[in-house]
Formats: C-alpha cells, structure tokens, sequence
C-alpha cells in the first residue's frame, strides 16, 4: 500500500506529460468539447481518464504514487492559471477567444460548420434569450463552450 514501485520523479514526469497532452487535445478538440457537454462528450471525458489512469501510475497502485501524481497535475493546473493571468496570448491559446456565429440575423455557416455548432444548438440559444433569428444582433460563441445572443436594440 505504501511502497512504489516507481521513482517519486517518474510520477511527477508521467502526471506532467499526460496532463499537457490532455491539455493540448482537449483545446485541439475545440470549444463544445470544453462548454456543454452531451452524453456522448462525457462519456468521451470519462474514458479519456481511464485511459491514461495507468500511464501516469506506472502500474504502482500505492497510496504514495497516487497523491504525488494529484499533487503534480493540480500544481501544473495552478502554475499554468498563473502564467495564463499574466499573459494575454497564453491565456488565449489555452483558454481560446470568441467566435462570431452570425450578425444582424444572418448565421455563418461555414463558422459553425467549423465549429461544430448545429442549428439545434442555436435554437437553444435563441429560445433562451428570447429572440428569433431576425432580432439577433450577433450571436457568439464563447471561450467556455457557451452561445450568446445579442439582442437589436
């Protein structure tokens, strides 16, 4: 339970990889992967972690390993928050910036074809902010997965 079967170093090594390569897929995969998950991006986020369970363990099931390898990815998560909130291109390429959908009631289907977005998505988003297509000054997709509607006033 307490003895590992890997050098303390290999386990913050093995959390730091696949903690970075994570990172870079998950913002590759784009925003909605990110922003509102559908059953089937959970189910994906959920098997993503089985997957790499093993390759930042080792194999090593002790307690020890275990909490090296936490303690390691939640410290490259603070460090890279960190450096992200002090670097604006940093913090856009990890985090990602806005995308304009559509304007003054016109969508941009090649923009959300690109971005994955379906027209039941927009729908939603319409519906929620109670405006119909031809009201909608710009329609956005957020860094965070999120479709806002603004308004015509």
């Amino acid at each position: 339970m307490w003895d590992m079967s890997l050098a303390w170093w290999e386990f913050i090594a093995r959390g730091a990889i696949v903690y970075l390569a994570l990172l870079v897929l998950m913002r590759m995969s784009g925003k909605r992967t990110v922003g509102q998950f559908t059953p089937f991006d959970l189910l994906v986020v959920m098997l993503l972690s089985e997957a790499v369970g093993n390759s930042m363990t080792g194999g090593d099931e002790s307690i020890i390993g275990g909490i090296i390898v936490v303690v390691t990815m939640l410290l490259l998560n603070m460090f890279i928050a960190l450096i992200a909130s002090r670097s604006q291109q940093l913090e856009n390429l990890i985090e990602g910036e806005e995308v304009l959908l559509g304007r003054n009631g016109r969508l941009f289907d090649d923009v959300l074809k690109a971005n994955r977005i379906g027209r039941n998505d927009i729908d939603r988003a319409l519906h929620a902010s109670g405006t119909r297509l031809e009201e909608m000054e710009y329609l956005i997709l957020e860094a965070d997965g999120s479709i806002n509607v603004l308004k015509k006033k």
